[in-house]
Parts: C-alpha cells; sequence; structure tokens
C-alpha cells in the first residue's frame, strides 16, 4: 500500500502545473521580443549602410566623371571662347574628345541638378565652332540631347573658379562661348571648386579641380 502512495506521488509530481507553464511561456515570448527588437535593429543597420554605400559610391563616379571632364577641357582650340561657364546648381563645359585614329573634336558637357538629382549631359562631337555655339547655347531640356543620373538626393550644388585674384563666382555665366577673348588669356580659369549638399547630411561635400591638361 505504501509502494502504491509513493507511485501516485511521483506520478503526481511528473508534469508541469499550468502555473508553470504559462510563466515558460511568458519568458520564451519575451526572449522572442528581444530576439526580434536585436534582429529588427541589425536589419535596419545594414539597410542605412547599404544605402550609404551606393550613396559613396555614386559619388565616386560622378566625381571621377567631372574630373575627367575637366581634365579635358578645351582650352587650346577654342579661338576668341570661354570653354566653362557656372551657374546656381548648373555647370556647362567644353571638353575634347580623343578617338584612335580620329582627329581630336569637341563636345559640350552640362552638369545640373534638377528635381534634387545631379544629372550629366554631353552633346554631340564635332570639330565645327558653329556647331559647337549652336549645342552651347541649346536648351537644357533639348530632348534630343540624353540625360544620365548621376547622384540622387542632391540639394544644392555652388562652385566657384580659380583664376586672377583668387575665388570668383561670376553672376553672368552660362553666356555664349565667345566671351572674353582668347583661350590664352590669363584670365581663363584654371581651377574649380564644387560643393555638393547632400539630403540629410550637416555637410556638404567639396572637392577641387584642376582644368585642362597639367
Amino acid at each position: 500500500m505504501r509502494n502504491s502512495n509513493s507511485a501516485m506521488l511521483l506520478l503526481r509530481y511528473k508534469g508541469l502545473t499550468l502555473i508553470e507553464l504559462l510563466v515558460a511561456i511568458t519568458v520564451l515570448a519575451f526572449v522572442a521580443v528581444i530576439g526580434w527588437q536585436g534582429l529588427d535593429s541589425i536589419v535596419r543597420a545594414r539597410i542605412t549602410l547599404t544605402n550609404d554605400l551606393e550613396n559613396t559610391r555614386g559619388m565616386q563616379l560622378a566625381l571621377a566623371q567631372l574630373q575627367s571632364d575637366c581634365a579635358h577641357l578645351a582650352t587650346n582650340n577654342l579661338p576668341d571662347r570661354v570653354p566653362l561657364a557656372i551657374a546656381a546648381g548648373r555647370l556647362k563645359l567644353v571638353r575634347t574628345v580623343f578617338a584612335d585614329n580620329q582627329p581630336s573634336r569637341l563636345q559640350v558637357v552640362t552638369y545640373a541638378v534638377s528635381d534634387g538629382v545631379l544629372t550629366r549631359q554631353e552633346s554631340a562631337v564635332t570639330r565645327d565652332l558653329n556647331e559647337l555655339d549652336a549645342m552651347w547655347q541649346a536648351d537644357a531640356s533639348d530632348a534630343s540631347i540624353p540625360v544620365v543620373a548621376l547622384q540622387p538626393d542632391v540639394t544644392a550644388l555652388t562652385m566657384r573658379l580659380w583664376g586672377v585674384g583668387g575665388w570668383h563666382t561670376p553672376d553672368n555665366v552660362l553666356a555664349p562661348v565667345p566671351s572674353v577673348g582668347p583661350a590664352t588669356n590669363p584670365l581663363l580659369p584654371t581651377g574649380l571648386e564644387v560643393k555638393l549638399q547632400l539630403r540629410g547630411r550637416d555637410t556638404s561635400l567639396l572637392k577641387i579641380f584642376l582644368l585642362g591638361a597639367v
């Protein structure tokens, strides 16, 4: 009889009570919530980092393209013309294009900020100065000129030119190419300062380019 009672007591305490089960479920739920919050933070941080890396990569490519255009600025074969002009949120220049087994040609390139996107347009290449003047004066919205988006989330693009007397920010810029004098004019700028302000950034990105081949 005693053995029978002992067996019944052993069976009674072998399983979990309802309270114990509820406590275990609560603890597991609490651990799951903490784990989910940690995983969510990791995912959000990864998304933010990926976006920053994409923006950085895009900005590097855009600045590399601008550096190439500035390095190939046409400074020796534009009689009575200035090959570069700036305005608020817009840069226009004439670059020399080289190709294998072909003479050098000229091309108008325009950088602009439109709807928060830094874009680049390039005209057809030519050796005719009259055609070059027409392409320089063409409207930036000309649908025949393809537009390439370089960098999104750009809120401002400001520029200055380095020349005689230091940095200058002309007001009457983006005039027709025929301007102050021949390309050998000492007033022709030799440096370009570009400042880009990105959305959500407290500080702007500043870059200085040399104009023409060094």
